[in-house]
Formats: C-alpha cells, structure tokens, sequence
C-alpha cells in the first residue's frame, strides 16, 4: 500500500510540473509589453544602422525586438504570425541597414531547411522613460 501512495505522489508531482510552468509562461503580447515598460514610443523610421540592430529578440507571433539598452526598436513584420523563436533568421543586406522593404529568410532550428519568409514593417523607436527626481 506503502508503495501505490509513493507512486500515487510522484505521479502527481511529475503532472503538475508542466502545469505550473504553463501558468508563469507569459503570452507573446505579454511579453512584448513587459519589455516596453517604462519606454515611450518615438516617430516610425523605414530603416534602422546595422549597429543598432546585432540584439534580436523573437516574440513569436507578434513582433521582432533589436537593439538593447536605451533605445529598443520594435518591428511587426507583415506576416508577424510567421515569427517563431525556434526559427533562425537569416538576413543579407547591402547598405549596412535593416530597411522595411528587406525580406529575412527563416531556417529550421534543428534541420537548417528553408521554412518560411518574413517581410519587415516599420521600426518604431521605444526610448526609456527618464525617472523623475
């Protein structure tokens, strides 16, 4: 009997592990948000310096995030669904700029087969909100 409870208990514990990640996991709208804290939105730019760019998050589904400290810049691609974190990003520029007419091939993790095609949209600036004294 001894034997079926501790069986009983592990069992439990092993199920309710992937249900309590699955609660912390935030939403990629979510996620996208919480790194837009504190930050204000500046004017849409057709085209971001390649410096500014080396940083890239993925937010499935939603948005890509380059840059980092300050100013992030924030880009929904036209077809933002197809954004997947598990895809890598390959990029081929010419001008030492990021522009919203460039197209960003996608490769599968795991087998580097072409998947998919991301067209860019504007890069909106988002700047840190200084904190007031």
């Amino acid at each position: 009997m001894r034997k079926i409870a501790i069986a009983l208990v592990t069992a439990s514990a092993l199920l309710a592990g992937p249900a309590l990640d699955a609660k912390t996991r935030l939403t990629p709208e979510q996620e996208l948000a919480k790194l837009l804290d504190g930050r204000v939105a500046g004017t849409p730019r057709s085209c971001i310096p390649q410096h500014e760019s080396r940083d890239v998050r993925v937010i499935d589904g939603t948005a890509l995030v380059f840059g980092w400290g300050n100013t992030i810049w924030v880009n929904v691609p036209r077809n933002a669904k197809d954004v997947d974190s598990d895809d890598v990003l390959v990029t081929r520029n010419y001008g030492g700029q990021f522009c919203n007419l460039d197209i960003v091939q996608t490769l599968d993790r795991s087998s580097h087969m072409f998947n998919g095609l991301i067209s860019l949209g504007e890069f909106v600036p988002y700047r840190r909100i200084k904190a007031a004294k």
